[in-house]
């Protein structure tokens, strides 16, 4: 198996190190800046090729092809550029898609079903194409130095034939970026009382320019979408902040939460674990703590628009 690593500006996607790492350390490093992004990897690799090109099915078969590697599976991690790409490259190379594994080997990939409640195990008898999901499987440090090739390819017909004018670079939108990108997040548990609590976290979010996210509780209730959802079963995120309305800590929840640098927690419950791992515990009612930070978003957005 290959592991195939799309590459922003010398950026890897999380979950990129888990992916090399279940790929028994062979990468295809796919975009721009591949070199930069490789060594912020770490070693988890021994061997590399890196390939500068548009990161698209096209270039991945040609550089694929290019090393001589055409019969090998193919694994992504399950990040924006991952989800994206696996499906066209199943569909260009005619093979099986497994999205969402979270264990993959040559002859069995093992994929969650059901918010994680199931999994679904399959036996492959041919190459394949897979998404890993991120957080779950874990690093493996190598020693030895990776050996890496540099792989040039000829532009696609299909590129060649393509002109492209970038008119603007936008920033995303907080509101609705992958949560596992986002690097302020609001997250809600059940010590918020209704559904209308999180109309108001998500009001409060986008104030700030932060995502909402919740507890695997509040899906179920159907106060919040899937996608919102932090944890095992959820969405695995790594912010820079984090800011808990009623959550209590538990381990599905925080072990999806990955090492956030500044966590603020609102509980009446000062000895629960998300008071315990808060940098700033604030203990109250969160139903009323989020009532007073609404009123004074909408007052300063009054004030700056007067």
């Amino acid at each position: 198996m290959i592991a195939v690593i799309p590459v922003r500006d010398g950026v890897a996607p999380a979950g990129a190190d888990e992916t090399i790492c279940e790929a028994s350390g062979q990468a295809l490093l796919i975009g721009s800046r591949t070199a930069q992004a490789l060594e912020n990897l770490g070693q988890v690799a021994h061997q590399v090729w890196l390939v500068e090109a548009t990161i698209d099915a096209a270039h991945v078969i040609a550089a694929v092809n290019h090393i001589g590697r055409s019969r090998e599976s193919l694994i992504l991690p399950a990040s924006p550029d991952g989800r994206d790409l696996a499906p066209h490259l199943a569909h260009a190379l005619g093979r099986n898609l497994y999205a969402g594994a979270i264990s993959i080997s040559d002859n069995k990939v093992s994929v969650s079903r059901h918010g994680g409640l199931s999994i679904a195990d399959f036996s492959p008898d041919a190459s394949f194409i897979a998404t890993l999901q991120i957080g779950i499987r874990g690093v493996d440090t190598l020693s030895a130095t990776p050996t890496i090739t540099s792989v040039d390819i000829a532009p696609t017909s299909n590129t060649a034939q393509t002109s492209v004018i970038s008119l603007a670079v936008l920033p995303p939108d907080a509101s609705t970026m992958d949560l596992s990108e986002a690097p302020r997040i609001i997250g809600g548990g059940a010590g918020l009382e209704s559904g209308e609590r999180f109309v108001q976290l998500q009001n409060v979010a986008t104030a700030l320019d932060a995502s909402m996210g919740v507890t695997r509780v509040i899906t179920d209730r159907g106060w919040a979408d899937h996608e919102r959802q932090i944890g095992t079963t959820g969405v695995v995120v790594d912010p820079d902040l984090y800011i808990a309305f009623g959550v209590s800590g538990a381990v599905q929840h925080t072990s999806g939460l990955g090492q956030p640098e500044h966590i603020i927690s609102v509980n009446t419950d000062a000895h629960c674990p998300m008071m315990q791992m808060a940098d700033i515990a604030i203990v109250a009612d969160a139903n009323a703590v989020l009532e007073e930070l609404v009123q004074l978003v909408t007052g300063a957005t009054q004030v700056g628009a007067a």
